[in-house]
């Protein structure tokens, strides 16, 4: 079982024409189909006696703006449909759903060929962006840029239709243009790019996933490039567990952990290792906190290495299955020399993060020696210290890309649907998780998941996105329980557990 494709607007297309021949459906039915499950969740999300004001373009998203207004008014709910002729042509699915909502609403459709003509917001209004689609390429002007401008005017909720009004799909948005501030977006069946990369994501609000029955197996000529992950995906990389196994079983890792006053990295990183499966942990860190670790983690050993406030001298790598250094560590001089031996003695991967990846950042050349197959976990600003400053997220996401296959590295880009890039120039973003990750702390608890995922005998890419899955899965579980806002990273780990459990049973 594959994940979640992530397709290009012209793969869409593709995918349409392929499901309207291999159906067979015409292609109006596919928009009544696609409207019909965006009227389901807006009766689901919405109160009976809702009024709903329906932007609509001139093109297909218009014309799913036209169906869901009248399926709106066959359900008993109050919808108005607002058609702004920003052009002269429009589409012929277009036609056919203004003739239909005509037909049985007549007093339910207003022309605007002006901006005056724009509706009057009232505060229980929700808005329906059904302006234009995915096939915008570039800002937007006149009339279509007003309409655009005046929803964005409105306190109200805004649920857009695909995609946003205004946002390109596959390339970055101009800064100036005009585009949707969206509450919610209701994606047919697939991610978009625009979607998932965090400058031009913001403007889609939550984004839902609706099933709309496209069919693309043979349709396209070349494999998809990025996946959005799914939990039965997932599911099938975690590996069984064999009545006779004993603590050897699943492997021994060591973090690299702490310095003086950041111990607390390394018992966030410690406990999520030692709830990851991985059968023994031995942590590497200075003499200062030798008690905290004892007492924080009793399942862990302990190896005090450098001076009382740092870790930095050579140790006996032999033992270890896996290794995770950087949460906590500083980038003092000897901690520097301390990372690069690790780098250049030991030949399996390793999970690198935090103050790591600033020692390397200050070593480029670094970069070369580091084993093939490591997992990298910085947050953006970490990420642009090893490679350099980007224009936008779209740049940002193939610096990482290529970043990957140059260095033969998985890169865990962390934030709102964190991005995995492999050596062999796949993407992987994930689709879980929640703002209650947004504290220090938590990509400690994910490196110590990694690296105990590592260690157990998982490859680079399952250990990547089996953690990163599994990280934000138990922030929702976290979440669930104690609310964004006052969940700690903390409470991540001890929902991994809870998250092992979910995915497993299913």
């Amino acid at each position: 079982m594959l994940p979640l494709p992530v397709f290009s607007a012209s793969d869409i297309r593709t995918i349409d024409a392929f499901t309207i021949k291999t159906e067979p459906i015409a292609s109006i039915d596919l928009m009544e189909r696609a409207a019909l499950n965006c009227t389901r969740w807006l009766i689901t999300r919405y109160p009976a006696g809702t009024a709903f004001k329906v932007i609509c373009g001139l093109g297909n998203n218009g014309g799913d703006g036209l169906a869901i207004t009248r399926q709106l008014l066959e359900a008993g709910y109050r919808a108005q449909a607002f058609c702004v002729y920003y052009a002269s042509k429009t589409s012929d699915d277009f036609s056919e759903n203004k003739r239909r909502l005509l037909q049985f609403f007549p007093q339910a459709l207003t022309e605007v060929h002006s901006s005056a003509q724009l509706p009057v917001w009232e505060p229980d209004d929700v808005i329906v962006d059904a302006l234009l689609g995915s096939g915008l390429s570039g800002p937007l002007r006149g009339l279509a840029a007003d309409s655009v401008t005046h929803i964005c005017s409105a306190t109200n909720e805004v649920v857009s239709i695909d995609i946003p009004s205004g946002l390109v799909m596959d390339a970055f948005t101009e800064t100036h243009s005009a585009v949707v501030k969206a509450t919610y977006t209701l994606s047919f069946q697939f991610p978009k790019l625009a979607l998932l990369l965090a400058g031009s994501g913001s403007y889609a609000g939550k984004m839902v996933l609706l099933d709309i029955g496209l069919q693309w197996d043979g349709a396209l000529p070349g494999s998809p490039q990025r996946f959005y992950l799914t939990a039965p995906y997932v599911r099938g990389l975690i590996k069984p567990r064999a009545t006779f196994s004993h603590k050897g079983s699943f492997g021994h890792g060591m973090l690299c952990t702490g310095s003086f006053g950041k111990m607390g990295a390394s018992v966030l990183c410690a406990r999520a290792f030692a709830r990851s499966g991985a059968g023994l942990l031995t942590t590497c860190i200075p003499e200062c906190g030798y008690t905290i670790m004892q007492c924080g983690l009793p399942e862990a050993m302990v190896i005090t290495n450098g001076d009382k406030h740092l870790i930095s001298n050579h140790i006996d790598l032999e033992p270890y299955s896996a290794i995770g250094v950087g949460p906590g560590i500083g980038t003092e001089p000897e901690t520097q020399l301390f990372v690069k031996y690790l780098l250049e003695q030991f030949q399996k991967p390793m999970v690198l993060d935090a103050d790591a990846l600033n020692c390397i950042s200050l070593h480029k050349d670094w970069l070369n020696v580091i084993p093939a197959n490591s997992i990298l976990t910085p947050h953006p600003k970490e990420f642009e210290r090893l490679t350099q400053k980007v224009n936008n997220d779209f740049e940002r996401h193939a610096l990482q890309l290529a970043f990957s296959k140059t260095y033969k590295v998985y890169v865990v880009l962390k934030g709102a649907y964190t991005c995995i890039t492999t050596p062999e120039g796949i993407a992987y973003f994930n689709s879980t998780g929640n703002t209650g990750l947004a504290k220090g702390g938590s990509g400690d608890v994910l490196t110590g998941l990694l690296t105990g995922l590592l260690a157990q005998g998982y490859t680079a890419l399952e250990a990547a996105i089996t953690g990163v899955f599994i990280h934000g899965y138990a922030a929702d579980c976290a979440k669930a329980q104690k609310g964004e806002m006052a969940m700690l990273p903390s409470d991540v780990a001890e929902h991994f557990s809870d998250a092992f459990l979910s995915l497993q049973l299913g």
